[in-house]
């Protein structure tokens, strides 16, 4: 599928405006924080004034990413919002809902910056590819179109945008044009080594913990081609473990021969669950995720489940999971 190139009217309000508020989803992960940094970065390259507004805290392993430290964190708006910014940008994001904080992104005009599936175009102006492999990748062809040339610091932002949305390049959507944006940031100074190692190498003692805890309940449904695991309060509180010492669970149960389906389902202190779910090939997890309000890609997926039981919700993500498998989907 060929690449959506840039439209102009985002280029004119890039470059007509001059403070610009950049956010992204929920529960941000490395593709959230390294394209929000990324893109902070490359627009003060142009002489813009950036404030990254992230509604949920960024996950540890990435506090050594530069930039990190200016994130502002919380559902409370950061000084002088709205009248200190000219436009916000909207960074992987279907729906405004999606980053938290829509209704207060709302009172300014909106670039929409996205490459899922059934995007709304909700943005004074929209960016959306669906063939691209990453925002991150996204932003690396809006630097060019622009003629912004990077400097090391935002090409490794970006390049752990590339590899987390591509799972390492494991993924399906690691096509021709993600190693084409890789080699082009590592030109301009990405340091695929760093990424690695806040990706690969950062965990926390207590995510560590977490971890030996979640796969000793891993349960198999399907006839072993699916892999479930919950995350309790109980056990945070027995890892002293925190929301952010997730990341990158998911894959592991994936990661067992003949597992074409994985689902993490994670216990919130206020109640509820939240659901993240992989699959290999074919297999459209975001089909079941948009049933429940979520979204995300064909193989990478999320959404909120009510209920008090994990066990329950455990189950019942199961059998959503088992009749897609049975559908052939």
């Amino acid at each position: 599928m060929p690449a959506v190139t840039v439209p102009d009217a985002l280029i004119e309000r890039i470059r007509s405006a001059q403070r610009f508020l950049i956010t992204s989803h929920l529960n941000p992960d490395g593709d959230a924080v390294g394209t929000s940094i990324g893109m902070a970065r490359l627009l003060r390259r142009l002489g813009k004034v950036t404030q990254v507004w992230l509604h949920d805290p960024v996950p540890p392993v990435f506090a050594p990413l530069i930039g990190n430290e200016r994130i502002h964190q919380g559902p409370k708006a950061p000084p002088g919002f709205p009248d200190s910014y000219d436009c916000a940008i909207v960074l992987e994001c279907p729906e405004i809902e999606r980053c938290g904080i829509g209704d207060s992104v709302r009172q300014l005009p909106i670039l929409n910056i996205d490459h899922h599936l059934g995007n709304a175009h909700y943005g004074t102006a929209n960016w959306v590819d669906s063939a691209a492999p990453a925002v991150g990748e996204m932003a690396c062809r809006l630097a060019a179109t622009m003629h912004i040339e990077l400097d090391a610091e935002t090409a490794t932002a970006l390049y752990l945008a590339l590899s987390t949305d591509t799972g390492g390049f494991r993924f399906a959507n690691a096509t021709q044009r993600a190693f084409e944006a890789a080699a082009e940031l590592t030109r301009q100074g990405a340091e695929p080594e760093r990424v690695a190692k806040w990706l690969y190498e950062s965990r926390t003692l207590a995510s560590v913990k977490l971890l030996g805890e979640t796969l000793q309940g891993l349960k198999l449904h399907g006839s072993g081609r699916i892999a479930t695991v919950i995350v309790t309060q109980p056990m945070y509180s027995r890892c002293s473990a925190t929301h952010g010492d997730t990341e990158g669970l998911i894959d592991y149960p994936r990661s067992i021969e003949g597992v074409d389906v994985s689902a993490l389902v994670r216990q919130l202190e206020g109640g509820g669950f939240k659901v993240s779910l992989r699959s290999r090939g074919a297999i459209d997890v975001e089909s079941v995720a948009r049933r429940h309000g979520g979204g995300g890609h064909h193989n990478a997926a999320g959404f909120s489940l009510e209920g008090d039981d994990p066990e329950s919700a455990r189950e019942s993500v199961a059998e959503e999971l088992e009749a897609l498998l049975g559908g052939g989907s």
